[in-house]
């Protein structure tokens, strides 16, 4: 079994791509949403959570406040790091089981989907890695109309992740996301095949 790493900044369509990639075989696990579920149902993660930033993390239901911890930790380099400290280890824990699952089902190509795969370190987990690229623009426009938010507020969300010329010099493989979608699903079928044998 192989393990990729896909990655890609804001609105490149790296979830399109892991979606194009499943109905090809693979597996993927998505560490965003992992870190997610163990922030809002991991014991050990919520008491830590609160220890480090507050009761205020947590709303009286138990769930996340996530606009409070993202005024505690947005821009604030040392408080980021302080959050992922807790989360992200437990994350690669969880992909970790992950492997071991999908190696029992024989699955060819087991996918690890993450925003911040190389920052993170999640590329040392892996075998290989694949970064989504797309036009500014392109991206802009998708997630203001995806998440109803302007294009300045995406722009900042951007400004808060790795260039993507950074990504294209650190991934093994680059999927230009700047055509149509059936050509973003062939280069998916293509990376798929890339990887599982070894091309």
């Amino acid at each position: 079994m192989i393990t990729l790493g896909v990655t890609g900044g804001i609105g490149s369509g790296k979830t399109t791509v892991c979606g194009f990639l499943e109905e090809q075989g693979a597996r993927v696990f998505y560490a965003d949403l992992e870190a997610k579920r163990l922030m809002q149902e991991d014991a050990d993660v919520q008491a830590a959570v609160t220890e480090a930033f507050g009761t205020g993390a947590y709303r009286e239901d138990g769930t996340l406040n996530r606009a409070y911890l993202a005024d505690k930790v947005f821009g604030d380099a040392e408080q980021v790091e302080r959050l992922n400290a807790i989360v992200h280890p437990r994350v690669f824990a969880a992909f970790e089981a992950a492997r071991e699952r999908a190696r029992e089902k024989g699955i060819s190509l087991l996918v690890h989907e993450a925003a911040l795969l190389f920052e993170a370190g999640g590329d040392e987990h892996v075998d290989t890695t694949a970064a989504v690229v797309a036009p500014d623009a392109r991206r802009i426009d998708w997630v203001t109309e995806r998440d109803d938010v302007t294009p300045e507020q995406v722009q900042a969300r951007m400004q808060h992740q790795l260039p993507q010329d950074e990504l294209r010099a650190r991934a093994d493989y680059v999927l230009e996301n700047d055509g149509t979608l059936d050509d973003l699903r062939q280069k998916s079928v293509d990376l798929y095949w890339a990887v599982v044998e070894g091309r």
